[in-house]
């Protein structure tokens, strides 16, 4: 949309976002293809996942641990 000579203002409201958020993304994926932003999305969402199995991993080492120290 930009361009085709259109103002930030009008791009904005056409994407029913703020301009601030329209300048946030534009920061964060302003040299990427629809397709680069969607993979990145996907791997962040794995990545997401695989902390919170990490997580929930070394809590269950630290629960077998206190039960084979026998405080529990």
């Amino acid at each position: 949309m930009l361009g085709e000579g259109r103002a930030i203002p009008e791009v904005a409201k056409e994407l029913e976002v703020s301009e601030n958020t329209f300048h946030r993304w534009r920061a964060e994926y302003g040299g990427m293809k629809a397709d680069d932003v969607k993979r990145l999305k996907g791997l962040e969402r794995e990545n997401a996942q695989l902390k919170r199995i990490v997580a929930d991993k070394e809590l269950q080492i630290d629960a077998l641990r206190e039960v084979a120290k026998g405080n529990w």
